[in-house]
């Protein structure tokens, strides 16, 4: 490969370690064309499986920052799956095509700058997809709207309840302080009335 072809392939190589979520390492060796064609697929559209060469791939993670976490990885055959997209999908992807096909092995990887061990990225992949927590996520919000607008719906009934009972107060304590006034009026005249008769008597 030409100075400059090397040089291309390094800037772009590290391109992808700066712009991906995670990187993947794999040793491929044993696997056939149409193999590594199917692995491809499998990623979907979010990963993309790449075969380098160990001295260029060094150069590149050391230029993107990652020469401690990835360095001890790049011995024999090397693959990088760079992820733009889940990562746990990815994780799934590279889990299942190794399960088919143990040529595949993985080494370990980085994932948002933090290295990652074999059994880590295995882990990884036995979580939910980020779509299955979206949809999950999805439903809760749902289920709390529909909860806030029942509440919302009873506000209209519970006030107008609430207006009626305090009317009803309102109506007992009028008749009541009215009661004490009629009888005052009453008595008052009852005594106008007593007191010419009294009076004529007394004459």
């Amino acid at each position: 490969m030409a100075r400059a072809d090397k040089v291309d392939a390094v800037a772009e190589l590290k391109n992808e370690f700066v712009s991906s979520s995670g990187t993947v390492l794999t040793e491929y060796r044993g696997l056939s064309v149409a193999q590594l064609s199917e692995l491809r697929r499998s990623l979907g559209e979010n990963a993309r499986f790449r075969v380098a060469k160990n001295t260029l791939t060094k150069i590149a993670a050391t230029q993107a920052g990652l020469a401690e976490e990835l360095g001890d990885l790049l011995q024999g055959p090397s693959a990088m799956t760079f992820v733009r997209g889940d990562v746990v999908e990815a994780a799934k992807g590279l889990r299942d095509f190794a399960k088919a096909n143990p040529a595949l092995v993985i080494k370990g990887g980085v994932i948002d700058g933090k290295a990652m061990t074999p059994e880590e990225i295995t882990k990884l992949a036995d979580l939910e997809s980020r779509e299955v927590l979206l949809a999950k996520l999805a439903g809760a919000m749902k289920a709390s709207m529909s909860n806030a607008a029942a509440v919302l719906n009873a506000l209209p009934t519970q006030m107008a309840q609430l207006a009626e009972a305090y009317q009803a107060k309102r109506a007992e304590q009028g008749e009541t302080a009215e009661a004490p006034a009629a009888e005052a009026v009453t008595e008052e005249s009852s005594t106008e009335d007593a007191t010419p008769e009294g009076a004529e008597s007394a004459e």
